[in-house]
């Protein structure tokens, strides 16, 4: 809905936030004005914005995917390079029936309501540790009929999941420790450590979701884990040391690349007329 402030108090704004170094001022501007009840407001929120604040914790929503994905304060924002990865998973979703969704390390639950606003009809659950993403992660997949659980990876999940998963959906955190220090000052200071930590060389959160991915993911089913264009190939080995078949796929346009790991079809069952 666009702004009833007067164009004056929106171009001071505009000014303010340019001399800060927003560089899509213009976007930021409108937006902010967009949630400001005032122009006093308005002026508190570029203020704020100024000082560093993420846009998307002072709107209170991040748009991702087409959706406004409700965030806050201490809540990763969901990145728009992971719309590579809920494009490929709506591609790997089966067609015979509605798929079994799992948004695991879900954060605010981006991930999850994107890929099921795309497949009408599918059964998601979504899971993380941090019972602050959890309370934004219902209100974001509420209207797809999610299910969002606490816990630690798959500790979290019901076990009459095991085995039904169709889709296994992961951006768990791939960042190198040494490098949490040349993060965005709104990454490194506004979002926790452990959304952005992935261990020495940024797999080891990944490497513990492969492992146990086979035990939940239904016959053809499919992992498909976020990583980078230098980590893929140690994903890949991980994916491939947990037994599924490994794929890598990119996307310049999007800068993701995501690893695809498979799980062997069911056998097929032969009878004898003998």
């Amino acid at each position: 809905m666009p702004s009833t402030l007067p164009s004056p108090v929106v171009a001071d704004a505009v000014r303010r936030l340019r001399a800060a170094g927003c560089v899509f001022a213009e976007d930021e501007a409108d937006l902010l004005a967009e949630a400001a009840a005032d122009p006093r407001d308005l002026s508190r929120l570029v203020e704020r914005r100024c000082d560093g604040i993420p846009l998307e914790h002072l709107l209170g929503w991040a748009e991702f995917v087409g959706l406004r994905i409700a965030v806050g304060p201490g809540v990763f924002v969901p990145r728009p390079r992971s719309t590579f990865l809920v494009e490929r998973a709506a591609d790997h979703a089966p067609r015979s029936h509605p798929p079994v969704v799992v948004d695991l390390c879900c954060g605010a639950g981006g991930i999850g309501a994107a890929l099921a606003s795309l497949l009408p009809g599918a059964e998601l659950h979504a899971a993380d540790s941090d019972p602050a993403a959890v309370a934004y992660a219902r209100r974001n997949t509420a209207p797809y009929g999610g299910r969002v659980h606490t816990g630690d990876l798959y500790s979290a999940l019901p076990g009459g999941l095991r085995g039904r998963v169709d889709l296994l959906v992961v951006n768990a955190p791939y960042v190198p420790s040494a490098e949490i220090p040349l993060l965005p000052p709104e990454a490194r200071l506004h979002e926790p450590l452990p959304t952005l930590d992935g261990g020495p060389d940024g797999v080891d959160v990944q490497r513990r979701v492969a492992a146990c991915a086979p035990a939940w993911l239904a016959p053809g089913g499919r992992l498909l884990i976020e990583t980078s264009g230098r980590q893929a190939e140690t994903t890949a080995a991980a994916v491939t040391d947990a037994g599924l078949e490994a794929a890598v796929e990119s996307c310049e346009e999007w800068d993701c690349t995501v690893v695809v790991g498979t799980a062997p079809e069911a056998p097929q069952v032969t009878t004898s007329d003998g």
